[in-house]
């Protein structure tokens, strides 16, 4: 079982944080999770509206839906690829040289997608050079959550380690809005050049330009991680003699493999009902009420995930410091609840056909149910491991947790959803994920203020000013 006490290292005064440092820290993970999001769901959210008529189009629109979702889930599955690669050096060389490879990695994919041409230009090549990109993204992403989330977490002090996690998570929605955003804006621009596979470039530009804007916020993001210091936490472990001593994906499968299955499950839920938001919850509402009175456009329904996503930002940062206070698990258990209950509801009003209500329900399906269980669970799975084991037990941990969450959501819910049944099938689906997750968490230890007096030692050293 891993030990999450750590000795205090020596020379603190070379490592000390200053409050600018620790802002400088927060804001650049937080950044740059939000362009490393914007990126990975700008292709969820282009999976369900653009790609299944560019990429399959000669075929069924339902089979060309779910292989959309397929390609979608191949990212998920690499993932764990990439927490176990950059983890390994992550673990071994640093947080921040890691950070900038992802970020960097991540926008050249996006302007690749975005310059694509579609299967009427170059035939299967271009759904087959789409997997391609999704698995280098989904890599890319794998190494991505962990960095972040640990420079953010690692650089806050010992009171608020949950609150510093959560502004790095935070970035998830902020993308989120960023690229639902810029979706809807061009996709009212363009109109019937939104997606129109008729002419390269020409009358499908609307959904390009999204993709090709990752540039220049990945300058922006590549500036401010490369001004950060390195985390403090890492710091003191490799002064201590800890890193460099073997593999870090074999020592973490050795010593905290219960860490992994109970945090991976802790998280299942909350990213089930993320990786519907885009992909599967924005093309629902446009075609269930395509034939209505009052029927939802694609840039509504986009902005509807928008406006949800910008509150999200602030619950999600209020639920982890509300978890610095009371623990981790008492407050995920209780969102489980919220959660559980809420799931019903929402699809209630999505499912009435009323566009106020419709509106009201996605708003409260993202920045209420989504986040209920999920605010904290950057500091509940990173506190599950010593911080030489860190970036790879928990970035691994957080991708299977992505796989049987996100990476599997749009499939289940397009084949369990059918206009007869509304989404009550869904419903009891999520729910049952609560219940697994909730679980898994009433199961695991608490970490919020089980810090030994080593650690608070390090820490206060670390941190003083």
């Amino acid at each position: 079982m891993t030990n999450i006490t750590h000795a205090p290292p020596a020379d603190h005064a070379k490592h000390e944080r200053t409050p600018k440092e620790r802002r400088l820290a927060l804001a650049s993970s937080f950044l740059g999770s939000t362009v490393e999001y914007y990126d990975f769901l700008l292709y969820a959210a282009a999976a369900g509206l653009v790609f299944p008529q560019l990429f399959f189009a000669n075929i069924d629109p339902r089979l060309g839906t779910m292989l959309s979702f397929v390609i979608l889930l191949t990212g998920y599955l690499s993932r764990p690829i990439g927490s176990m690669a950059f983890g390994h050096f992550g673990d071994k060389y640093g947080r921040k040289n890691v950070l900038v490879i992802t970020l960097l990695t991540m926008g050249l994919v996006s302007i690749s997608i975005g310059l694509m041409p579609s299967s009427q230009v170059i035939g299967a090549a271009a759904p087959i050079l789409l997997v391609i990109l999704r698995i280098i993204q989904g890599i890319a992403i794998g190494g991505e959550w962990a960095g972040a989330t640990l420079m953010a977490m690692e650089n806050s002090t010992a009171k608020n380690k949950g609150f510093g996690a959560s502004i790095a998570i935070a970035g998830g929605p902020a993308g989120a809005i960023l690229s639902t955003l810029v979706l809807a804006v061009f996709a009212q621009m363009s109109g019937d050049n939104f997606a129109n596979p008729e002419q390269y470039f020409v009358t499908d530009w609307g959904w390009r330009v999204p993709f090709l804007f990752s540039a220049a916020i990945v300058i922006v993001g590549l500036f401010m991680r490369a001004n950060v210091k390195e985390s403090p936490e890492f710091e003191a472990a490799r002064r201590a003699g800890k890193v460099h001593t073997g593999v870090p994906l074999v020592r973490m499968l050795k010593e905290a493999p219960r860490e992994l299955v109970l945090g991976a499950l802790a998280g299942m839920a909350g990213l089930f009902v993320q990786g519907l938001q885009g992909s599967f919850m924005v093309p629902y509402i446009v075609n269930a009420t395509a034939d209505t009175a009052s029927p939802v456009s694609r840039s509504t329904a986009l902005m509807m995930v928008t406006v949800g996503s910008a509150f999200a930002i602030f619950v999600m940062p209020a639920l982890a410091a509300l978890s610095d206070r009371l623990g981790r698990r008492r407050v995920m258990l209780a969102g489980g609840l919220v959660s559980i209950v809420g799931i019903w509801i929402v699809f209630n009003m999505i499912d009435s056909g009323d566009p106020t209500k419709i509106w009201l329900g996605m708003v409260l399906l993202v920045c209420v149910v989504q986040p209920a269980q999920y605010g904290p669970i950057g500091a509940f799975i990173s506190e599950k491991f010593v911080p030489e084991l860190r970036y790879t037990g928990s970035g691994i941990t957080y991708q299977a947790a992505s796989i049987l969450g996100a990476g599997t959501a749009p499939l289940v819910a397009t084949r369990f959803v059918t206009p007869e049944t509304g989404l009550t099938p869904l419903a009891i689906i999520i729910s049952g994920l609560f219940v697994v997750s909730s679980l898994a968490i009433f199961f695991s230890k608490e970490t919020a203020h089980h810090m030994s007096h080593a650690e608070r030692f390090t820490e206060t050293n670390l941190f003083k000013g």
